[in-house]
């Protein structure tokens, strides 16, 4: 068995899904990802700023919402599978608090869909409507 960071068993992987889809399997797909983050009250100019940097570092970041003590994050993730977007976004926080000078926040909240069901839901009238515009918000 082959192991490698961050892949998981993709949905045609042992379930009899028919035909030697190898490559199927390793197609990546686009993520729709909503982080929540909060924790202590910090000055709103050094959170603004560190959402702004963090923009700049991540650029499929589409839009952030800020408050003095939590913060919402929407992107798009390229991977293959779900538990490839969530990892990706479990670590963003953490790996970019201190290149982007982000506060010492907690992930509180992460929610991960497939581009399709981000579709249905906006067409719906459920769930966050398209990130417009774009870039980083107070609340």
């Amino acid at each position: 068995m082959v192991r490698r960071a961050l892949t998981s068993v993709g949905p045609g992987d042992g379930d009899g899904g028919g035909g030697g889809g190898d490559e199927q399997d390793h197609d990546s797909r686009l993520w729709h990802v909503t982080l929540s983050v909060s924790g202590k009250p910090a000055p709103l100019s050094d959170v603004r700023r560190g959402l702004e940097q963090l923009a700049h570092d991540h650029p499929f970041l589409l839009t952030s919402r800020y408050a003095d003590d939590h913060a919402e994050i929407r992107y798009w993730e390229e991977a293959r599978d779900l538990h490839d977007a969530a990892a990706v976004a479990l670590r963003l926080w953490g790996e970019h608090r201190s290149s982007a000078q982000l506060p010492p926040w907690e992930i509180v909240g992460l929610e991960v869909i497939d581009r399709a069901t981000y579709h249905q839901r906006v067409a719906e009238g459920y769930g966050p409507p398209p990130a417009h515009p774009v870039g980083v918000h107070p609340y």
